[in-house]
């Protein structure tokens, strides 16, 4: 089989880089090769191709067979162009001026075009990058106004509730004073209502102290007496119990001699107890006419 020119496929996943080889044709694709004439790189746009065009031209002249990708590497650079114009000369249709003259016209329009499609191609991704950035500039600048008017609403909401709570301090405020205007008129009323009170019972004191000990003269005695008849209900009860007792006379008979000092004893005691309270009710009524008398003191003096 002939030679051919082919690419061994090098580089990482995604990012392949290739080697134009001169190789045998029952080789693998990356085995063995002949020569190195340049190498491919399809990342970039466009695509970057270091070749020798010499050795490429002469191997085409000795029969090599490029791959379909090489063909077209080949016919990019001009050098299958350039190729054909030899064989032009080889059979006297042209000169080698004519040819090389042609050959440099066609690499110099070549060269222009490239030139003008790397140049569109900056200038697209100018314009893209430009037309991304004012897209961008047009989503800040949005958010920004919604962030003004979400601000703008929230302080205005504030100043409003602020306005809200003044109101109703003042309300509250307003309603204290007239309540506390009330409160003074009534306290005055009720202040000249008492004094009023306390001068008409100054000018009743002697009158109510005569009726005073006068009542209370008859319920000291009625306690007295309440406390005088308890001593009856004892006796019922004693009187039970010496029945009691007389049933048993015959085993017992000194046992209700001794309770009869005991009933009478507590009969004289319980006698006794409201004589010792009259002291007591004296000293309550004294204790009540000092108490109305600093009352009255206390109301002159307001």
């Amino acid at each position: 089989m002939p030679t051919k020119m082919r690419l061994q496929r090098f580089g990482k996943k995604g990012k392949p880089f290739y080697h134009i080889v001169i190789a045998d044709g029952r080789a693998p694709r990356d085995g063995k090769f002949i020569e190195k004439i340049g190498t491919y790189n399809p990342i970039p746009n466009p695509a970057e191709i270091n070749l020798n065009a010499e050795k490429a031209l002469d191997w085409l002249q000795k029969g090599a067979q490029p791959t379909d990708t090489v063909r077209a590497i080949l016919s990019y650079r001009g050098i299958l162009y350039k190729n054909h114009l030899l064989k032009g000369v080889k059979k006297g249709a042209l000169t080698d001026a004519q040819a090389e003259a042609k050959y440099q016209a066609w690499l110099n329009d070549k060269e222009g075009k490239i030139d003008a499609e790397r140049s569109s191609l900056d200038e697209k991704a100018r314009t893209d990058r430009k037309q991304r950035l004012d897209a961008e500039t047009k989503v800040k600048d949005a958010r920004a106004e919604e962030l003004a008017k979400q601000r703008k609403a929230e302080e205005d909401a504030k100043v409003k509730e602020v306005q809200e709570v003044a109101a109703v301090v003042e309300e509250v405020v307003v309603e204290a004073v007239e309540e506390e205007m009330l409160t003074k008129e009534a306290v005055a009323d009720k202040v000249e209502v008492k004094a009023e009170e306390a001068k008409a019972k100054k000018a009743e004191e002697p009158k109510e102290e005569k009726t005073e000990t006068k009542v209370e003269e008859p319920e000291a005695e009625v306690v007295k007496e309440e406390k005088v008849e308890e001593p009856k209900a004892e006796a019922k009860t004693e009187a039970k119990a010496e029945e009691a007792k007389e049933e048993k006379a015959e085993e017992k008979v000194e046992e209700p001699k001794a309770e009869e000092p005991v009933a009478e004893a507590k009969e004289e005691a319980k006698a006794e107890k409201p004589k010792a309270k009259k002291p007591k009710a004296e000293a309550k009524e004294k204790k009540e006419e000092a108490k109305e008398k600093k009352e009255e003191k206390k109301e002159d003096k307001k």
